[in-house]
């Protein structure tokens, strides 16, 4: 076969990133690029090894991964050779009409974000009142001193009952750090687990503010595809037994973008994975608020015998996303971590801010709120559906969601929705490209966000779409 590929491939060994990381990298590369092609048969691995000077070993990972990502087909004692089932689009000429900042905001355009919350219902009257008295206090003068770089201690007190009571979790104060919000969470969490070349997975397709927070820990990303129940376990399973894997990021309550929920046993299998192997479960639990079941799925971290987990969750949801109130769960040892690193950047959270909120969960304002909320949003999740099925029906399939504030449509025909942004930007209608959450080629897929929009607004938005698919 013509090797003239092989010429390609440079190795940095002085580079962080894994030497089998950069040789399953420019493979994928030589074949979106088309110089591999379907059905080539690769050589050897020792031939490989040979042409590329590195290890025998070193190969057989690189290959490995491939294999497990679906790049190449592996027939035992035959051969190896490049999927034929994979559908690599040709390169976008003018990459300027595919990114996201040519975004032109006005006051008259109806966005269809990722899941945003109704600031219009944002409990301010509540908040503001509370803010003031807790200025009016005598001992006002006390709040103005330096606080626990932890965040204040009955407010982690409450946020831990609340888990423990309503999600069935185990905390205790030692074991929580408030944030300010769940990205602050995330960063802190990267850079005290991580170090250079550990291996995090990700989901595929995912939250890429996280990713970008591991990436800066010096970590390697290995995407995972996700499906109807979930991230793929099965894949999972072939990678940590033969790859050392440091930690897995996923959202298994309302799986960002596509909304589903992780299955039970494949949840179970997670930890049990994770206990074997030792990787830690970063849970990210961003919108379990927002749920219309009977009931909210319990988190990972809640299962009995899990062993390596941090979880991490956010009040900006239910409140208003300007207010920055998120939070870490872990260990007490790896919160100790948190905090240290926490208090190299900021030396405490917004503890007026803290105590604000804590007040209005004492008082029940806050119970109240998330039950008008839940009741809103149910109600405008109906109307968003029902709108879906009458312009969209057949041109669209999509899982009426149990929960969180977006839905997640995919064309029933190939369509380019670069191309149909741009169109119905022309009406004053815009949404998010796959782009924003696709880890390399972009996805077919369109996450909706209902919760910020007017009914009249969702209406028009969904009838251009509809001119337009």
């Amino acid at each position: 076969m013509n090797t003239s590929w092989l010429l390609q491939i440079k190795i940095d060994k002085s580079a962080s990133k894994a030497v089998y990381m950069q040789i399953a990298d420019e493979i994928i590369q030589s074949i979106k690029s088309g110089q591999l092609k379907a059905g080539v048969t690769l050589p050897g691995t020792r031939q490989l090894a040979v042409e590329l000077k590195v290890n025998r070993n070193t190969i057989i990972q690189a290959l490995e991964i491939l294999t497990i990502e679906g790049w190449l087909i592996s027939e035992e004692r035959k051969r190896v050779y490049v999927s034929d089932k994979l559908s690599i689009s040709a390169p976008v000429p003018i990459k300027e009409n595919r990114q996201e900042t040519t975004e032109i905001f006005r006051r008259d355009l109806i966005f269809f974000d990722d899941g945003l919350p109704d600031t219009a219902c944002t409990p301010m009257t509540e908040l503001a009142r509370v803010y003031r008295r807790i200025f009016n206090k005598k001992a006002h003068w006390q709040i103005m001193n330096l606080a626990s770089e932890f965040g204040d201690d009955k407010f982690r007190e409450t946020i831990s009952n609340m888990l423990n009571q309503n999600r069935g979790m185990r905390t205790s104060l030692s074991e929580i750090c408030i944030t300010r919000g769940s990205q602050m969470a995330l960063f802190l969490t990267a850079h005290c687990l991580l170090e250079k070349g550990d291996v995090v997975l990700v989901e595929n397709p995912g939250f890429k503010p996280a990713w970008e927070a591991f990436r800066h820990a010096g970590a390697t990303l290995i995407p995972i595809t996700v499906d109807r129940e979930g991230i793929d376990i099965d894949k999972i399973e072939r990678l940590v037994s033969k790859t050392a894997v440091k930690a897995i990021y996923l959202t298994p309550h309302h799986q960002y973008p596509t909304t589903v929920t992780l299955s039970l046993s494949r949840r179970l299998k997670l930890i049990e994975l994770s206990n074997q192997y030792h990787f830690t479960i970063i849970e990210d639990d961003y919108d379990n608020e927002f749920h219309f079941g009977q009931r909210p799925v319990i988190p990972i971290s809640a299962h009995e015998g899990i062993n390596n987990y941090v979880y991490i969750g956010t009040l900006s949801k239910l409140i208003a996303p300007a207010i920055r109130i998120g939070y870490v769960v872990s260990s007490a040892e790896f919160i100790n971590k948190i905090g240290k690193l926490r208090k190299i950047i900021d030396m405490q959270g917004d503890t007026i801010m803290e105590q604000s909120i804590l007040d209005l969960i004492i008082s029940g304002d806050i119970r109240r709120h998330q039950k008008r909320m839940l009741s809103h949003y149910e109600q405008k999740r109906d109307f968003f559906d029902s709108l879906l099925q009458h312009y969209l029906k057949d041109k669209v399939i999509y899982k009426k969601p149990d929960g969180g504030l977006a839905f997640w449509l995919k064309p029933t025909e190939e369509i380019d929705l670069f191309q149909l942004k741009q169109k119905v930007n022309t009406k004053l209608i815009s949404f998010y490209t796959p782009d924003r959450f696709s880890y390399e080629n972009d996805i077919t897929g369109i996450r909706l966000g209902y919760a910020s929009l007017s009914e009249a607004q969702l209406e028009k938005g969904i009838k251009v779409l509809s001119e337009y698919l």
